[in-house]
This record gives structure tokens, sequence and C-alpha cells, in this order.
């Protein structure tokens, strides 16, 4: 029975470091020029246990991105729960946060979901479908927020929370694309003043 109970966790541990790795070394090289056998090295994982745990390469893309999203929509949740600031500020810091994390981390180190949207939406069906529902969800999200900040009276009820929603979302990936491209990141702060000017307070 002990040993039983233990498979599990160990599986999970070899899967989640396998995922972990490799999320961290796509950050920086992408999906396609990366190969399973420099993953698996760098996991510490022997070539041969990969294919116990995933499929393929795509079938390791497809739980790498669920991973991401499933992650990146808790945090977000954590992050427009925060009831000490307004919900219009909880969306405003929520994008802020777009342009701290690439003058922490550099401009080629932008989230799994940019890096991945463009190279990979053209040759996996399976991982651009994920791309699409978690992009969708985080939208949804967004759109949650804007109608709790018209509720509490903190920005304009004239948007519409989707469209609005959307609007922002697609400007933000759009500025990091643009900040990778120019090394630089003005395209994200003038992405801020637009979400600024996008989500009106309220007089």
């Amino acid at each position: 029975m002990q040993k039983y109970e233990e498979r599990p966790h160990t599986y999970q541990d070899t899967r989640e470091r396998i995922l972990a790795t490799g999320e961290q070394l796509i950050l920086g090289r992408g999906f396609s020029a990366l190969g399973l056998s420099e993953i698996l090295a760098a996991a510490a994982v022997p070539k041969g246990s990969f294919y116990h745990y995933f499929q393929s390469k795509e079938g390791f893309g497809v739980a790498m991105l669920e991973r991401y999203f499933t992650d990146y929509q808790q945090r977000l949740t954590s992050q427009f729960s925060d009831q000490s600031h307004s919900a219009r500020e909880r969306l405003l810091r929520y994008f802020a946060s777009w342009q701290e994390t690439a003058e922490n981390g550099g401009c080629h180190k932008f989230c799994l979901a940019v890096k991945l949207a463009a190279e990979v939406s053209d040759l996996s069906e399976p991982m651009r479908a994920v791309l699409s529902v978690g992009m969708r969800g985080i939208c949804a999200q967004i759109a949650d927020t804007i109608r709790l900040a018209q509720a509490e009276g903190s920005v304009s009820a004239a948007l519409n929370a989707e469209e609005s929603a959307t609007s922002l979302y697609s400007m933000w990936v759009g500025a990091s694309l643009l900040a990778k491209v120019h090394h630089e990141l003005q395209p994200l702060t003038q992405a801020l003043k637009q979400t600024e000017l996008l989500l009106p307070e309220t007089k």
C-alpha cells in the first residue's frame, strides 16, 4: 500500500519538473528550436522516461500551456479579488505588472502565451486550441473585473465590458511583441497610458 501511494507523488514530481524546466528553456529559445534531449538533460530525466508522461513533444507543449494558463488564471483571480483597491485600480495594477515584468526580466522574457502564440498557432492545432481557450479565459476575467468596476462606479458604465477586455488584452499582447522586436519598453509604456484612457474613471 505504501508503494502504491508514493507512485502518483513521484509521477507528479517528475512530470512537473519536466514541464517547469521546459517552460524556462522555451521562454528563452522558443518551442521549435528546442529539442527534447535538451529539456530532459536540463530536467535530469532519462530520455526513455519522457513518453511515460507525454505522448509526444506536441503533447508536452499542450500540457505545458495548460499548466501555464491554470497557474496564470489562479494568480489573476487572486489579484482581481484584492479588496484593498478599487476594481479599476486592480485592472491598472494588473496591466502595470506586464511592464514591471519586462523591466525586471528583459524584453525577451515575456509570458509563455506571448512567446508561443505566433510560433505554434500554425504548427500545432492542439497547442493553438489551448492558447485560444487560455487567452479567452484571461479576457473573461478582465471583463468580469470591468463589470465590477462599473458596479462600484469607478469605471464608466458606458463601456462594453467584453469588447473593452478584448481590446485591452489585444493591445498588451501587441505591445509585448513590439517590445520584443525593438528591445525597448516604450510600447508597454504607451499601452499603459492608453489603458488609463480606455478605462475612464468616473467623476
